[in-house]
């Protein structure tokens, strides 16, 4: 079933890299990023859209009273998948609970060294704590420019990191 997981996968990243530059308003990293996995370990619920929907944009555009903003979405996402991949169908114990959180880290570190930053504002540029950043985000066209590369990027590397878990608890 790997194989097959493994197609599944290949699959989802192809149909991915041909639909998502095409995407208009309602594009969703957080939401994109974790469904697309859960599609390819043929989970499918309204839940987990709703759930990964508010992660976007950074946490939504969140932005602390000190500046700092939220993670991109597909970090978020990836971080989410990671998690339901290694719980399999069962809540995790605490061994594999530690083993997320040093899965989640690596993804992110890995994702840093890759773009850079993990931050939603540095990655596209635009700052969606204010609605005219999200004007100016969709006006500049950036979803199809730069952040669907994110989402891509976030699928595959998910799969690298969790591919014994993946043969473990989803073949």
């Amino acid at each position: 079933m790997l194989q097959n997981i493994d197609k599944r996968f290949d699959e989802k990243i192809k149909e991915l890299n041909e639909l998502l530059p095409k995407l208009k308003v309602g594009a969703n990293c957080a939401e994109l990023t974790l469904t697309s996995v859960l599609d390819i370990l043929g989970i499918d619920s309204h839940i987990f859209h709703n759930l990964a929907i508010p992660l976007a944009g950074g946490f939504g555009g969140y932005k602390s009273k000190e500046g700092w903003q939220g993670a991109c979405g597909a970090v978020c996402g990836a971080c989410s998948a990671i998690g339901v991949i290694m719980g399999g169908h069962e809540r995790m114990d605490n061994g594999t609970m530690l083993m997320s959180y040093l899965k989640a880290a690596k993804f992110a570190t890995e994702f840093e060294k890759e773009f850079n930053t993990v931050i939603c504002s540095e990655l596209c540029g635009y700052d969606f704590s204010k609605p005219e950043g999200m004007k100016e985000y969709q006006k500049n066209k950036i979803w199809a420019k730069n952040c669907y590369h994110y989402v891509v990027w976030a699928i595959a590397k998910v799969r690298k990191l969790t591919r014994k878990d993946l043969k473990n608890k989803w073949e």
